[in-house]
């Protein structure tokens, strides 16, 4: 429920609550007074009736009722009866004269064609002076005195004062429904105050909290949304907030520790050779080499440490630039036995020098299609076979490269006979520059990015890597990437082009 809806439902309430509360107590009132509802007007009937004129009317009635007694002759004298008729006039009764069955006088506030027929009949007795009565949809109480006029005629004289009994009950009970009124303004006010305090004030309050948490640096926490309005929104909407905030500083900390990590990195990696260049310098410089093959030994060993120091800056640019995705990719469809096949029959060639066995085990006698940059993905497969080189230590060195399908996904392996790794090295193999072993230093060989270069392009594929290995039996890492059915093909490509294309302009 939204806020506005919420506040016209509360203040809605307000009015209605004190409407329904008011109609209440009147009618409580009144069966408290009469027992029924509907009997309301036959108790102000009877209250009529016996006091049907207040204090200043009955002084006249009196005073009209002595003068019917005392000279009944002046009761006919139009000039007497509109000169007690205007006093009447002033407290708000009139004045009716009877003489037989004949109109005398009305006051013209009691101008009713139907009163002189619906008036008591003459009782010389006077037994009934007072009471009320009913013309046509208005209702009187009266005073009334019957005498006799000086030629024997039956007259009557009436002090009428028209009346309201549901006026009289509001007039009566007004002062209670104020007090009552207020009161249950007062007590709805309170639960009003209360109700939008609970569910306005407090979750704002708790975003206030929240805000300065964050002002102090303090992302840890959560917010939960307490309803679905429009502040249960905005509570959503800064916990959105506060979670990417918190996963930027946690990834701007990690950048930053990697930055570190990979500066002491580089650091220990570059100090090897450049205190071997020193060294070899130093000594061309005493004249240690004092033969043409000592100083060729000399300068070659130079040659190849910086050699070793360029592949080192070359690699760690290309994991610079894939880690950043500034690095541009150029898929087109591969036929992922071909390529090992290709793959497999090139390095068996360049590793039969070292006495390197390399076979293939290419499973399915049908294409494999992936869309892959060709040269980053025969960079990633070079970077696994050179990772399975170098700690090889047996008398019989044997790679394998494997291709073939499992389920929607194409697979590239490289198999080793090798020492292994250890289970406690497998998660951080594919971190840059680590190394699990004393075995696995930088005297061996290598930058220390092969396996990180080839996760990332792994990663830029859509794929993935994992490895799998057995001390003392051997290494498989395995690269896994999305089959392309003939159907998909060309949607697919457009969206790794489209990957590419960004990740280039980038850079």
């Amino acid at each position: 429920m939204s806020i506005r809806v919420r506040l016209l439902l509360s203040f809605g309430s307000v009015l209605a609550v004190a409407v329904i509360l008011i109609l209440m107590t009147s009618y409580l009132l009144s069966v408290a007074i009469t027992g029924d509802m509907r009997s309301i007007s036959s108790f102000y009937k009877i209250h009529y009736s016996l006091h049907p004129l207040t204090d200043e009317e009955e002084t006249i009635f009196l005073d009209l009722k002595y003068l019917a007694k005392q000279d009944s002759g002046r009761m006919t004298d139009e000039v007497v009866l509109a000169d007690y008729d205007g006093q009447l006039k002033m407290v708000q009764a009139g004045l009716f004269v009877r003489k037989d069955d004949k109109l005398i006088y009305a006051s013209p506030s009691i101008g009713e064609p139907k009163m002189l027929s619906a008036l008591p009949g003459y009782d010389a007795a006077n037994l009934s002076i007072r009471s009320t009565l009913n013309v046509g949809s208005r209702f009187f109480s009266y005073a009334k005195f019957d005498f006799p006029y000086p030629d024997g005629s039956l007259g009557s004289l009436y002090v009428m004062k028209e009346r309201s009994p549901f006026a009289e009950l509001v007039r009566t009970l007004l002062p209670i429904l104020v007090v009552v009124l207020l009161a249950v303004m007062l007590l709805t006010g309170v639960l009003l105050y209360r109700y939008i305090t609970r569910t306005l004030i407090r979750p704002l309050e708790v975003l206030k909290r929240s805000a300065d948490q964050i002002k102090q640096g303090d992302l840890q926490f959560e917010l939960k949304p307490q309803s679905r309005d429009e502040i249960g929104q905005l509570s959503q909407s800064f916990e959105e907030m506060r979670r990417r905030l918190n996963e930027s500083i946690q990834l701007q900390l990690q950048y930053e520790e990697n930055r570190k990590s990979l500066i002491s990195n580089i650091s220990h990696d570059l100090k090897t050779p450049i205190t071997t260049i020193k060294g070899y310098v130093e000594g061309i410089r005493d004249g240690l080499a004092d033969s043409p093959d000592k100083l060729d030994k000399y300068v070659g060993t130079i040659i190849g440490k910086v050699n070793d120091m360029g592949r080192l800056v070359d690699e760690l640019l290309l994991y610079s630039k894939l880690d950043l995705k500034r690095e541009p990719y150029s898929f087109d469809r591969v036929d992922l036995i071909a390529f090992a096949r290709d793959a497999a029959e090139e390095s068996a060639w360049e590793l039969a020098d070292k006495g390197i066995e390399v076979d293939r085990d290419l499973s399915g006698s049908g294409p494999l299609i992936v869309l892959a940059d060709r040269s980053k993905l025969k960079r990633a497969l070079g970077n696994l076979i050179q990772n399975s080189v170098k700690f090889m230590n047996g008398d019989e060195k044997r790679i394998r490269i494997r291709a073939g399908a499992e389920g929607s996904q194409a697979l590239l392996a490289v198999e080793d006979n090798g020492p292994g790794i250890p289970s406690a090295s497998l998660p951080f193999i594919f971190e840059r520059f680590y190394r699990g072993d004393a075995s696995r230093n930088s005297g061996m060989g290598g930058s220390g990015l092969g396996l990180a270069i080839a996760k990332q392009i792994a990663e830029g594929h859509h794929g993935s890597i994992e490895v799998a290995s057995v001390p003392g039996e051997g290494t498989r890492i395995t690269i896994r990437l999305p089959l392309v059915d003939k159907g998909s093909v060309d949607s697919t490509a457009i969206e790794l082009q489209t990957t590419g294309k960004r990740n280039g302009a980038n850079g």
